[in-house]
């Protein structure tokens, strides 16, 4: 019985003897090095058109120090928010020139803690962090290896840069819009601890008692997936003591809310408003058509991405904290208190 030969990819020794140069020369043109003849260049890049040569990344990088990718470790790949930051994040990459590797975390510090480990160790040029959840202190010491960009959640450090949104401002829409439609007992389902669920919670909380409404906060714990809204249904129901109108967390909570509460029989928004946060595709949905906080997502990861390059690039080294504005994207979850 015949055995296959395996032809393995054609390397740079094989490039150097097609074009019947030097290895130090093919060394040199993949390095894009300027000092290399055009017709010299020529041939190498004929030669290793014709064999099919690719020449590797992670080699160019260990000589040129850099690699043109970066690493993004997203949260969760379940809820659209993450996936719509990172269209962004995209953009920004293919304008620059670079390759991105992506890391899933599952809602888990330890899953954010192995991907960035990974990247350390791929030598990406830099990271960015949608939605973190790994603490500070861990962060801060990823940015003294490697530049680090955080993205959709607040941080304080002059070693990394973020990119959020102002998410006390997009609790007071929240609760200035139900407030103007009539509504007093406002629930807040929140996201445990999610990244920017602490500052939607105090913003719920602060905008109450500007309404004159401290003696009807009411927060419901929770967590940004929509069977954290379910069960946060589940927990209002009994305790028949429903309020009129509940700001979740999210759009996936909100979503999961809506569910369980037409489950039971109640209406929306006739018996209970809802909205959510963050405005993904679910939100606009016909059958959905959910009111919610818009953040612009993409625009977040754009800017994400331009500020890291700044950072790889050594053009700045001052701390960079952008907080975005977010807007009220006004529904069919959302109606006047009968």
């Amino acid at each position: 019985m015949a055995v296959k030969e395996k032809h393995s990819a054609p390397t740079m020794d094989d490039v150097a003897r097609e074009a019947g140069v030097s290895r130090a020369l093919v060394s040199l043109v993949v390095r894009e090095s300027p000092n290399v003849s055009d017709e010299r260049r020529r041939r190498v890049l004929a030669a290793a058109e014709r064999l099919g040569y690719r020449p590797n990344a992670w080699a160019r990088g260990l000589a040129s120090r850099r690699t043109r990718t970066v690493g993004v470790v997203l949260n969760e790949l379940h809820n659209p928010f993450y996936a719509e930051i990172m269209d962004g994040i995209d953009e920004g990459a293919a304008t620059h020139g670079y390759r991105v590797l992506i890391g899933t975390a599952g809602r888990r510090s330890r899953g954010e803690e192995a991907a960035l480990e990974a990247f350390l160790e791929q030598r990406t040029d830099g990271t960015i962090l949608v939605g973190p959840r790994l603490p500070t202190e861990r962060i801060v010491r990823a940015a003294r290896l490697i530049p680090t960009v955080v993205v959709a959640r607040g941080m304080r450090s002059s070693a990394v840069d973020s990119i959020t949104n102002d998410e006390s401002a997009g609790a007071r829409l929240v609760v200035r819009h139900l407030v103007g439609l009539g509504h007093r007992a406002i629930a807040h389902v929140d996201g445990g601890t999610g990244a920017g669920a602490r500052a939607r919670r105090d913003g719920y909380r602060r905008a109450m008692r500007e309404a004159g409404l401290a003696g009807a906060i009411r927060t419901v714990p929770g967590d940004y997936t929509d069977l954290a809204g379910v069960r946060a249904a589940e927990r209002l129901l009994a305790s028949r003591d429903l309020p009129t109108a509940i700001f979740a967390a999210n759009d996936f909570v909100a979503v999961g809310l809506v569910n369980r509460l037409e489950d039971d029989g109640l209406r929306i928004p006739e018996d209970i408003s809802v909205v959510g946060y963050d405005n993904t595709f679910l939100a606009a949905l016909h059958h959905v058509s959910l009111t919610t906080v818009d953040q612009p997502r993409p625009e977040m990861g754009r800017r994400g991405f331009d500020a890291l390059i700044e950072r790889i690039d050594g053009l700045r080294s001052t701390p960079l904290h952008v907080r975005v504005t977010p807007s009220l994207v006004v529904r069919a979850t959302t109606a006047p208190l009968r």
